[in-house]
């Protein structure tokens, strides 16, 4: 490559910006990119959330769509992509480790490009950290301009000269985008993007951009279109869910897209994220009255102690929080909960701490998300002095996991001995001579049976608990 680069650089600041109305266009395809992969391959690598996921996805869709065709691995393909997450400091460290993997591949053949998008891309650490230490990246792109991709390759073909292209911006709506499904059973359906929370410890609101609702006959369209091709469960994403069409004004609610969703009658209906602040009545009566809405919330509380969730701007005091959790049980008492929780966030004390303990022990949550807090440049809670050890961390986070542990297995063992259906995903990766898949209650089931097919619902019944996955054997 060249070594003049062409930069157009992130920037904290305005990514904070909300102001103005959000754009709705369609994709366009430039007639000079529409063949630019013939003959080429790719390979994409994706980390993080359900969002990446869903983003990675429509990179190969593009992909496809301009003549490329996938590739199994890094090695022999033409283009790499990898679509990064920015939510802890690990996982940046791990996509750091895999760029330096990849210069040997670039020294084997310096015609491949290798493409660094997602979150990590639209950080100002991020892209000075990639252009002084890693020349080997040829594309940096960010979550705002996925769609752009078929330009942005064009030009690095053309021009042969490093290209860094992301926006900090509030964001759009992106219609009739080419989408390659990783799977063929299960389907991400993005209802909305972004998020307006700000929560000091979080990096997303930055990344991803203003709370940006579809419109929901575009939803509705798109899960008909699923049902139609086979699909037995789609997923609703959102960083925010249940904020969903509060920016439309359009007089509905997340609660009423539930209700059209499964009026469409797939099979199973999941939705990640909510968010406690923006729950009502007509989220959990949709919830309650639809069986095809799967028992499953994931529902994430960050800390049970009042002070530490107003340091955290979560919106919610530990009492509010607990008063919604009663209310969803004694409404969805048949559903399965699970959680997110941070430790040692800053000015954390012990007393802190043992109130987030105590809220897991009324919970009794199925499984959750745990984490020592990781401070993200350029959020409020990075300029927070932290003042917990991180021993101390380490050992608040010990102690959390092994009352999530104990919960988690407690609420496994009901399934023990009892018949439960299971969307068959395929052979599973703890045993090559069984399958595996989810219940409605999102509980991973390892089993064995003759004649499974990936996609199909069957009945296992279940012979051994553990904490976190559950074994049985089909029912012939």
């Amino acid at each position: 490559m060249n070594n003049k680069d062409s930069f157009d650089l992130p920037s904290l600041n305005e990514a904070r910006k909300r102001i103005g109305d959000i754009p709705y266009v369609d994709f366009n395809l430039d007639d000079d990119c529409r063949n630019l992969g013939k003959g080429k391959t790719y390979f994409i690598k994706t980390h993080g959330c359900q969002a990446n996921q869903r983003d990675s996805e429509t990179m190969a869709g593009i992909l496809d769509s301009i003549g490329f065709r996938a590739n199994d691995s890094e090695k022999g393909a033409d283009v790499i992509i990898i679509n990064t997450c920015a939510v802890r400091q690990g996982a940046e460290d791990k996509v750091y480790g895999e760029i330096g993997a990849l210069k040997r591949l670039k020294r084997e053949n310096p015609d491949i490009i290798i493409a660094i998008a997602g979150c990590m891309a639209q950080e100002e650490k991020t892209i000075r950290e990639i252009s002084a230490k890693y020349p080997q990246v040829d594309l940096v792109f960010g979550t705002h301009n996925i769609t752009n991709l078929p330009k942005l390759l064009n030009n690095i073909y053309h021009e042969r000269k490093r290209l860094i292209e992301v926006f900090s911006n509030m964001g759009e709506i992106v219609e009739n985008v080419p989408v390659t499904r990783f799977a063929k059973h299960k389907a991400w359906v993005n209802i909305m993007y972004g998020c307006d929370k700000f929560c000091t410890y979080c990096i997303v609101p930055y990344t991803r951009g203003k709370e940006r609702s579809r419109l929901m006959e575009d939803v509705l369209a798109e899960i008909k279109v699923l049902k139609e091709e086979g699909y037995k469960e789609v997923c609703l994403l959102g960083q925010n869910v249940n904020a969903y069409g509060n920016d439309l004004k359009l007089g509905y609610s997340f609660g009423d897209l539930l209700e059209e969703a499964a009026r469409i009658g797939i099979e199973r209906i999941r939705f990640v994220t909510s968010h406690p602040w923006n729950f009502d009545d007509r989220m959990i009566e949709a919830m309650r009255d639809n069986p095809n809405i799967m028992p499953y919330l994931h529902l994430p509380l960050q800390s049970g102690n009042t002070e530490i969730l107003r340091r955290m701007n979560r919106r919610y005091s530990a009492e509010e929080y607990l008063e919604l959790f009663k209310k969803l049980k004694e409404t969805l008492p048949h559903y399965a909960f699970t959680t997110d929780i941070i430790v040692g966030f800053p000015n954390e004390s012990d007393e802190a701490f043992e109130d987030t303990l105590k809220m897991v022990d009324y919970c009794q949550y199925d499984n959750a998300y745990t984490f020592i807090y990781s401070p993200r440049e350029g959020t409020p809670a990075a300029k927070m002095e932290d003042n917990v050890p991180m021993a101390v961390k380490e050992e608040r986070l010990q102690r959390l996991n092994e009352k999530i542990t104990f919960y988690a297995n407690k609420a496994n063992q009901k399934f023990k001995d009892q018949i439960v259906e299971v969307l068959v995903d395929g052979i599973s990766k703890r045993n090559g001579q069984a399958y595996s898949g989810y219940t409605p209650e999102n509980k991973l089931v390892n089993f064995t049976g003759n004649d499974v097919k990936v996609g199909e619902i069957v009945k296992v019944r279940i012979t051994e608990a553990k904490s976190f996955s559950l074994d049985g054997v089909m029912v012939e």
